[in-house]
């Protein structure tokens, strides 16, 4: 695993993050001691250690947007908030991806880590995805930040944060990015996983490239239960379950066999959409070894153009393009973690 932190961090962390870093050492002192480790977040959630869960609604003009929450407890009139981590889907699959349930296959729910972490987990289905409206546009990443403001209005409404993490995967990362040079006043640390810059010396964006022109004359395209296998095969088989993957493609063909094109016309011809220079917040790197989407050299160089000094990259071994859904997801869930509960710098 490749990882790079850089000195001289910048970002201000807020008290409930202290808080959570505090719940942290304690789960190291009961780890050393032999006992059971108490999850981070523990000073906040020690009276429920059963996650809750709710569905919302976001409007973006006559569009419908659906959204999930779960954290651990339901919320409680005058308790303090807990820092909300905000997970944003790729182009192929809606947010189940983020809460996949597989009996006898061990946790493969990244809101239930997360939320027993002490975070307030927040996802959503974007525009012609998953349970939101349907309309005419191809959902590229333009209209997913449109998404994002819409949700963030409502998550700032329940939580009475104003800031937030944001974890995006593939095109979910483009659409974070790009959100957050919208609106870097609701930012807080940024996990861009599976991310591409300019795509240059990519294998996976140079066959999708082959596609371009109807990309550019259809807002919908096919996404079959071979092409939702083929994110997990297509790099390196073996680096994920492929029962898991089936399970996915059960949740995921509920909705259709048809997917917008928009991110995908973005990613192959309208690169970068994402400018580094613009991306204010701490950003943590995320790479699969085998990942397709992006060469090193792509990704090294919107990291060196990365603004702020609080910044990491991290390559994870044994993992390819979907990290979320991979046999080693334990590291994604231990790097993402890392990087999120970082203490407060001291100036220098």
């Amino acid at each position: 695993m490749k990882k790079r932190p850089m000195s001289n961090l910048v970002s201000d962390l807020d008290l409930p993050r202290r808080d959570l870093m505090k719940g942290a050492g304690l789960a190291l002192l009961a780890g050393a001691a032999g006992a059971a480790v108490t999850p981070q977040g523990a000073v906040a959630a020690a009276e429920s250690s059963d996650i809750w869960s709710s569905e919302y609604w976001a409007k973006k003009g006559d569009v419908p947007l659906w959204m999930y929450r779960k954290r651990l407890g339901a919320p409680k009139p005058g308790e303090p908030s807990r820092p909300v981590v905000f997970f944003v889907h790729g182009s192929s699959v809606t947010s189940r991806a983020f809460d996949l349930t597989l009996p006898g296959k061990g946790e493969y729910s990244v809101l239930n880590e997360f939320a027993r972490y002490g975070f307030d987990c927040w996802t959503m289905d974007h525009e012609n995805y998953g349970k939101s409206g349907r309309s005419s546009g191809n959902s590229d990443i333009a209209s997913g930040v449109e998404d994002l403001k819409a949700a963030v209005d409502v998550v700032a409404r329940e939580t009475g944060r104003t800031k937030f993490h944001f974890v995006g995967e593939s095109s979910g990362a483009l659409r974070a990015g790009a959100y957050a040079m919208a609106a870097p006043e609701h930012i807080d640390r940024l996990v861009f996983a599976a991310f591409t810059y300019k795509g240059e010396d990519s294998p996976t964006l140079k066959k999708r490239a082959e596609q371009l022109d109807y990309y550019r004359s259809h807002n919908m395209r096919k996404r079959d239960r071979d092409m939702i296998r083929s994110i997990a095969t297509r790099d390196k088989a073996g680096t994920s379950d492929p029962a898991v993957i089936e399970a996915l493609a059960d949740v995921e063909m509920q909705f259709g066999d048809q997917i917008p094109t928009g991110t995908y016309l973005d990613m192959t011809a309208n690169l970068p959409v994402v400018h580094p220079e613009k991306v204010l917040a701490p950003v943590l790197l995320v790479r699969g070894e085998y990942d397709g989407i992006a060469a090193v050299p792509d990704l090294e160089e919107f990291f060196n153009k990365l603004p702020n000094g609080d910044r990491q990259f991290a390559i994870l071994p044994g993992t390819a393009h979907s990290v979320v859904l991979a046999i080693n997801r334990q590291l994604f869930w231990h790097v993402t973690r890392a990087f999120l509960t970082m203490p407060t710098p001291i100036a220098t």
